[in-house]
């Protein structure tokens, strides 16, 4: 996979990117994935040591940290990326898009596979928390500042604290590249505003 692959997906995904040349010598997120793909040679090849300081001097630089055991696909876009955490066991599939604060963290409780799987093309907006080993499906799009705690399906727009999945198939899934954030449920009011209807005919029948 072409590192210069990488450095046009993003430039075609940011509107604010004005040239190939600022991307290369001026985006954090692509510097990281440069970082990334030094230090996961080095770890695949037993270099633990070095693969560890790669990706330390990588995160003092960007302010986004990736263990260099994670497995990522070609086309990740990390918009801002300070903050990012990307865990050892996670996997991140093609066409990806990752905004800043994100973790893809264990919950301290498991062993071996410890991280997220995401699949292809999956959106994870500002804020938002995957923990465990728990599984992305593709085109699956979080919503900023949820946090992810078990599988969610593909094609489907996930949020809230824990996630809940809110938009699936029978409802049209905008494509993760378009980076949308705009127009998805807001899970708490809706809730908030099915209790309040609760609560509503509760008293409704007490009057009886």
């Amino acid at each position: 996979m072409s590192i210069l692959s990488d450095a046009r997906n993003i430039r075609s995904k940011d509107p604010a990117a004005t040239s190939l040349a600022e991307v290369v010598l001026l985006y954090p997120g692509f510097h990281a994935l440069l970082f990334h793909r030094v230090g996961h040679w080095l770890y695949r090849h037993h270099h633990f040591f070095l693969a560890r300081t790669v990706s330390q001097l990588g995160r003092g630089l960007t302010g986004i940290e990736i263990h260099p055991g994670a497995t990522i696909g070609s086309g990740l876009f990390i918009d801002h990326g300070s903050g990012v955490v990307i865990g050892e066991t996670a996997e991140i599939g093609r066409n990806c898009t990752i905004y800043h604060q994100v973790t893809l963290g264990g919950t301290g409780k498991d062993h071996g596979k410890r991280h997220p799987t995401l699949g292809d093309n999956v959106l994870v907006g500002a804020g938002a928390k995957i923990l465990g080993p728990v599984v992305i499906g593709s085109n699956t799009r979080i919503a900023a500042g949820s946090v992810v705690l078990q599988n969610l399906p593909g094609n489907c727009t996930a949020a809230g604290v824990p996630a809940a999945v809110v938009r699936l198939d029978g409802e049209r899934i905008r494509p993760s590249d378009d980076l949308n954030q705009h127009d998805i449920p807001n899970v708490v009011n809706s809730q908030l505003e099915e209790l309040k209807q609760r609560i509503q005919e509760l008293e409704r029948l007490s009057q009886k």
